[in-house]
């Protein structure tokens, strides 16, 4: 692992690239979110009416207050107490549209957001591992959390108090106008000059919005490394490196971050400084009009108080367009992630598996080479059968391409040429769910979830019974070491594991694919972590489990592949000797040579 080395694809992007992205999808981009509100209609039409309602209302409450102030020179008080009453009761009507819009969007907000998020984690878990091998998993995380919490502050307040200010300037606008054209006139010379720096900024603000965006997934990306990885960077030292280089990236998110925040501060003064200068002048000319009569004290307030929710709603809209320009970007983020197109996709209409899987497995020709290593060929023409019921072993060196054959198999790569097919069914031809149903993996190094013993065990067949889960551990050798833990099969053994002993971890993912019972057995070194004593019981076990079912045994330790129906020696990604374990030692060659500085390295330790 290099720690240093966590520049994601996105944010290692040159700056231009970023800004030439940012501004080819502009606000735009919040279009996307139109299939996650589409099927919320009805809340989304209860929302609008009560935003319509509360704006109107908002704006009939200067007429009140002009009522109200004009009273003041009526001699019937009976008539200024209806006035006050109709102000107060417009009051309280406004006060319930206002709450029941903000529970409604609040609502469609959260309903919302928690779709995108299952949505992109579903595409996700799905996508392949070649999809990982170009993005950090802390960045895909970075997404679904920052990005999607950012939509959330979007959807839930800014669009409906944009949408709300809009129909307030509008209707503030309009009311002006019937008020004082002459003084509408005026304040209309003004809109101009707030527009252009909205919208020269406004783009500024867009794609520092964006860079911001990507530095903080970069941060991510880099601490979900370090943080999974802790023991590793613990144990070398490697603390206060680590920390830099965090330090370093966290740094310049917060750099973007504070070119947005000054950006969108410049944006602010320069609109609320025109809006305000605006107001001031429009007041003296009334108190003028007012003076030569030409308009009331009540008319004068009212147009005022137009002015000023004119202004503010001008003001909110250049605030709000900067938080828009934001979500515009995680938006843009979030899509990316579920318009990505796998390297590995399931056909439109996948072939079943004949007789529900009998486990006869064959690779024709096959030639592979993983996406980051286009050059250097893992496998190179590889052909081979297994029969159903076959165990079969596959031993070399390291990298001759043996734990390739099991990342073909399970279909997280397809070849380049020829083809891998299950039951005589190319696997390319069926649902990768179909196939891998079939089929039990225990991978060289087990994962373990940071749940409890017997969980972890249960993850290879969710179903079981508790009775099946620890028959499935004694199998696997684990029944004695998971008793004696504090709460038993109920213990918690840590995230990844972190309770647990490498033997420990290797004998729980053993019980796994015990549970599991599938007709095709996957064993990736799977006893290269255990003890003597407890390798000898796995094997007692796995010989049991192997006899009605097809098993697949990757190993460098000999001694657990001696009792296999064949051996496959790989060398560079070619099988180059192929029979049991004494006929290969008879033949010499590299398995021979292996065998012998296996096992007499292994005689002269007793």
């Amino acid at each position: 692992m290099t720690i240093e080395n966590t520049q994601s694809p996105t944010a290692a992007a040159p700056a231009n690239a970023t800004e030439e992205r940012a501004k080819s999808k502009r606000i735009g981009s919040l279009r996307a979110l139109g299939p996650f509100l589409a099927p919320y209609t009805s809340m989304l039409a209860a929302a609008g009416g009560a935003l319509v309602l509360t704006a109107i209302v908002s704006l009939t409450l200067p007429l009140a207050v002009r009522r109200v102030v004009d009273g003041f020179e009526t001699e019937s008080a009976e008539l200024l107490d209806r006035y006050f009453l109709a102000a107060l009761m417009v009051a309280i009507l406004l006060a319930l549209g206002t709450g029941l819009r903000y529970y409604l969007v609040t609502r469609l907000g959260e309903r919302v957001v928690a779709d995108i998020r299952k949505s992109v984690f579903d595409r996700m878990i799905g996508m392949s591992p070649s999809f990982y091998e170009k993005i950090m998993t802390g960045e895909v995380l970075s997404r679904i959390t920052t990005d999607t919490t950012l939509l959330l502050s979007v959807i839930s307040s800014s669009v409906s108090i944009a949408l709300r200010n809009m129909l307030i300037l509008l209707g503030g606008l309009g009311l002006m106008m019937v008020t004082s054209p002459k003084l509408t006139g005026a304040v209309l010379l003004i809109v101009p000059l707030i527009i252009v720096p909205i919208v020269v900024l406004g783009r500024r603000l867009r794609v520092l919005s964006r860079e911001n965006q990507d530095w903080i997934a970069e941060s991510s990306g880099n601490a979900s490394e370090a943080l999974l990885s802790v023991q590793t960077v613990q144990a070398f030292t490697h603390e206060r490196a680590s920390s830099a280089t965090f330090d370093a990236v966290t740094e310049k998110s917060f750099a973007s971050a504070k070119k947005r925040i000054a950006t969108r501060a410049v944006m602010t003064v320069i609109v609320i400084t025109l809006v305000f200068a605006g107001i001031v002048g429009v007041l003296w000319t009334g108190a003028r009009d007012v003076r030569a009569e030409a308009m009331t004290i009540g008319e004068l307030i009212q147009f005022l108080i137009y002015a000023i929710m004119v202004a503010g709603s001008v003001g909110a809209l250049s605030e709000i367009w900067g938080e828009l320009q934001r979500a515009s970007g995680a938006t843009e983020r979030l899509v990316e992630l579920l318009q990505t197109v796998d390297s590995v996709a399931d056909p439109d209409q996948g072939l079943a598996l004949p007789q529900g899987g009998r486990g006869a497995i064959g690779f024709h020709d096959v030639r592979f080479s993983y996406p980051t290593r286009p050059d250097s060929a893992a496998l190179a023409g590889v052909d081979f059968t297994i029969q159903p019921g076959e165990t079969v072993a596959i031993v070399g060196p390291s990298g001759a391409g043996k734990s390739t054959i099991f990342q073909l198999l399970l279909r997280f790569y397809d070849p380049i040429s020829g083809k891998i097919t299950l039951d005589g069914v190319d696997l390319r031809d069926m649902t990768r769910a179909s196939f891998r149903d079939v089929m039990a993996m225990v991978p060289q190094d087990p994962v373990i979830f940071g749940a409890s013993a017997r969980d972890n065990i249960r993850f290879g067949r969710p179903g079981a019974t508790d009775a099946e889960v620890e028959a499935a551990a004694r199998a696997a050798a684990a029944h004695d070491f998971l008793t004696a833990l504090p709460q038993g099969y109920d213990t918690y053994v840590g995230e990844r594991g972190l309770m647990l002993s490498g033997g420990q971890k290797q004998r729980i993912a053993i019980a796994r694919a015990i549970l599991r019972d599938a007709p095709i057995l996957l064993l990736d070194e799977a006893t290269s972590a255990l003890d003597a004593e407890s390798e000898r019981l796995v094997q007692d076990a796995v010989a049991r489990l192997s006899a009605d079912r097809t098993t697949l045994i990757v190993a460098h330790r000999l001694a657990t592949v001696k009792q296999a129906d064949r051996i496959l020696v790989f060398q560079d990604g070619q099988i180059v000797a192929e029979g049991t374990h004494d006929s290969l030692v008879a033949q010499g060659g590299l398995y021979a040579r292996l065998a012998r500085l296996q096992f007499t390295e292994g005689l002269a330790a007793e």
